[in-house]
């Protein structure tokens, strides 16, 4: 059994240094839809300063999502969708 498994994990090291040298083509791929920060801010009716405040980034980066110089990720990403869902429930939330 530690034979087979020890062939896959190296089987799937090969494949990832293959991969990251352009060899070979990924099977699948995720593309994330673009979000207009600056549309779900006007939203909210908020300022740029209260808007960063209120979820907690800092003014530039805020201003560098809206000019799509930066895209928000991970939980940031995931709040502002939240944000844009439902800007009253999010403000409620997230107001101390």
């Amino acid at each position: 059994m530690e034979g087979k498994l020890f062939n896959k994990l190296l089987a799937g090291i090969k494949w990832m240094g293959a991969h990251q040298c352009g060899e070979i083509e990924a099977e699948r791929a995720f593309e994330l839809p673009e979000l207009d920060v600056k549309a779900i801010r006007g939203a909210t009716q908020l300022s740029q300063t209260e808007f960063a405040l209120l979820i907690g980034v800092k003014l530039k980066t805020l201003q560098n999502w809206e000019q799509k110089r930066a895209r928000p990720t991970g939980p940031a990403r995931a709040l502002l969708k939240i944000v844009a869902v439902n800007p009253k429930a999010a403000i409620e939330a997230l107001h101390d």
